[in-house]
């Protein structure tokens, strides 16, 4: 799924959105409205990339060059806690963070290490059968592959059947 480029104006209005909401989704979950955090959600934001959080401490780095990475993690462990962003892991990887609050799963690609976010089309509880009575609290769906443009510069994969 594409996300609007950093100038188009669905990227601006989204950022714009974005700021708007912070305030209010920082108020429902609880936690202390900073700057820090503020800064640190809209470099999320901006690019829907998932970022690592060395990433996300350049970005805000950018713009606020005093913030220090342990701020930044400290940062993220709070928005993720709160619900306000989510933890990625991939096996060794360092882990990323993602701003989609819809429930979705993830794409990584072998080759270039893109990380795109994949729409559910059912729920859960219509895509798996869970054993009877178990109480699902957190689910992550990966898939791995080799993205579009890694995907049409490779000649030797086997796609798996869909």
């Amino acid at each position: 799924m594409q996300s609007p480029s950093k100038n188009s104006p669905e990227a601006s209005s989204a950022q714009t959105d974005s700021s708007e909401n912070f305030d209010a989704m920082i108020a429902r979950s609880g936690i202390r409205n900073t700057l820090q955090r503020r800064y640190v959600y809209e470099a999320l934001m901006e690019h829907r990339d998932h970022p690592t959080a060395q990433d996300v401490f350049m970005r805000v780095k950018a713009k606020v060059p005093s913030i220090s990475l342990a701020t930044v993690y400290n940062c993220l462990e709070t928005l993720t806690e709160s619900g306000l962003i989510k933890h990625v892991n991939l096996d060794r990887a360092p882990s990323r963070y993602c701003q989609n609050p819809v429930p979705h799963g993830h794409f990584f690609c072998n080759e270039c290490g893109s990380v795109a976010d994949v729409p559910l089309k059912t729920s859960l509880s219509e895509t798996w059968e869970v054993p009877l009575n178990t109480v699902v609290s957190h689910a992550e769906i990966t898939l791995r592959g080799l993205c579009a443009d890694c995907a049409s510069s490779s000649s030797d994969i086997t796609p798996l059947p869909l």
